[in-house]
């Protein structure tokens, strides 16, 4: 069946062929721009269709067969509904007469673009509500972050200013003892020097005594 053979098939229930195919036109045209808008068009019981993307890949030619590669693109898709399906594969059978063979819309989902408007809006609404409660909670735990971070730091920089410390207070102890150890030295030679200088007196007195014996013999 065609375009032609559909308008033909529903002209009797829509009053006319003009009326048929203006309807047909209308609706495909609302499911392609649906789609193509990157929307899911869904019809109870029939189907519904969707843009489907394709990464980039590798093909090969048929005639050649040759590897080819194939850009990213985006292809239309069609998927069967359950009843459409269950009454291609036989296991439910056409209804007679003038009946509908799709299912019919429940009441209250043919009010328009309002009605989905609204509830997209309510979803909104929602998520803006949800990340407002969520925020208080990132900005705690980043602030929580931040500070483990600095303790950790502070802990890193004692460990190795520790033994520079050390390092210091042993220099510091060895220095104190080297002096105290010239002082006590300086001490001890200080009493032996002057010991010496007060000897010395004595032997030049032994040398005038000397001097003098030698002198009085001489006279004699």
């Amino acid at each position: 069946m065609n375009k032609a053979q559909l308008v033909e098939a529903i002209a009797d229930k829509l009053g006319g062929r003009q009326n048929a195919a203006e309807a047909v036109d209308a609706v495909l045209d609302a499911v392609v721009r649906a789609v193509v808008a990157g929307d899911r068009v869904s019809v109870t019981g029939f189907g519904s269709f969707e843009k489907v993307d394709r990464p980039a890949r590798y093909a090969r030619n048929p005639q050649t067969g040759e590897r080819v590669r194939v850009k990213k693109t985006s292809v239309p898709r069609f998927r069967a509904g359950q009843g459409f399906k269950d009454l291609v594969s036989g296991s439910k059978k056409l209804p007679k007469g003038g009946e509908v063979a799709v299912k019919k819309a429940p009441k209250g989902s043919l009010t328009g673009g309002a009605a989905i408007k609204k509830a997209a809006a309510k979803k909104a609404v929602a998520k803006k509500a949800a990340a407002k409660k969520a925020a208080p909670a990132k900005k705690a735990a980043a602030a929580k972050k931040v500070t483990a971070k600095k303790v950790t730091a502070k802990k890193t920089t004692a460990k190795k200013a520790a033994p520079a410390k050390k390092a210091a207070a042993a220099k510091k102890a060895t220095a104190a003892k080297k002096t105290t150890a010239k002082k006590a030295t300086a001490k001890k030679t200080a009493p032996a020097k002057k010991a010496t200088a007060k000897k010395a007196p004595a032997k030049k007195a032994t040398a005038r005594k000397t001097t003098a014996k030698k002198t009085t013999a001489r006279k004699r």
